[in-house]
């Protein structure tokens, strides 16, 4: 059972993640909070998902983010918002959180991206195109990022295409013919040797260091 909390300063939203989300089989919405209740929350309840919303009146979602991060077993947090633009869209992922999305998602949507995050995989909501995460980022490679991925091995940079594709542990070790724990590995060594704390954060160094070009130059035909 995948346990949910859901942090928003709307009761209606809360109210909505929670009769969604709850009717899936798998995953259970232990609370839905407004922000200034989140990190007591997850102190006490531990759920394995968090979704936050970024703006609130009471505490900001970036703040909430910081305290959740330095917890000793900190959850995958999503960020929640309501437009695809926001401002705070590329902090919150530089500052650690395991995804982004916008709150007008398809609700069929929301119990597989729950899963994915629950997995280990990378969300963007479907309407955040790599093109919106890519203006908050500088253009041309990052010569910094350059050498850090030069510090991966030919196979610890396979793993890291795949994680910037969404892939969970299972998915990348059905792809690359590894055990989940060999995958589990080479993603811990990944994080270490790019000094990112999430997989969200490898993925967009790996853009600024220029790995998913070629993949973006062949989309669209």
């Amino acid at each position: 059972m995948i346990r949910v909390l859901v942090v928003d300063d709307e009761a209606l939203i809360r109210t909505g993640f929670q009769h969604i989300l709850g009717a899936a089989d798998d995953i259970e919405v232990v609370a839905a909070v407004p922000g200034g209740q989140a990190v007591r929350t997850v102190r006490e309840l531990g759920p394995d998902v968090v979704l936050l919303d970024i703006r609130m009146p009471d505490v900001d979602g970036l703040t909430v983010l910081a305290e959740l991060r330095r917890l000793r077993q900190p959850p995958v947090v999503a960020m929640l918002t309501t437009f695809d633009t926001d401002e705070y869209v590329a902090t919150a992922l530089r500052s650690g959180a395991d995804g982004f999305l916008l709150k007008d998602t398809d609700p069929e949507q929301l119990p597989h991206l729950i899963r994915t995050l629950a997995a280990g995989g990378v969300v963007l909501s479907a309407t955040v195109t790599r093109t919106v995460v890519n203006g908050y980022l500088d253009s041309g490679p990052d010569a910094p990022a350059v050498r850090s991925v030069a510090r991966l091995t030919d196979r610890e940079r396979a793993v890291l295409l795949l994680i910037a594709e969404g892939l969970s542990n299972v998915d990348i070790g059905t792809q690359m013919h590894l055990s989940t724990g060999t995958v589990k590995d080479h993603v811990s060594a990944i994080l270490t040797k790019l000094g990112v704390s999430s997989r969200v954060q490898a993925a967009l160094l790996a853009e600024r260091a220029g790995l998913l070009r070629p993949l973006r130059g062949g989309e669209g035909g």
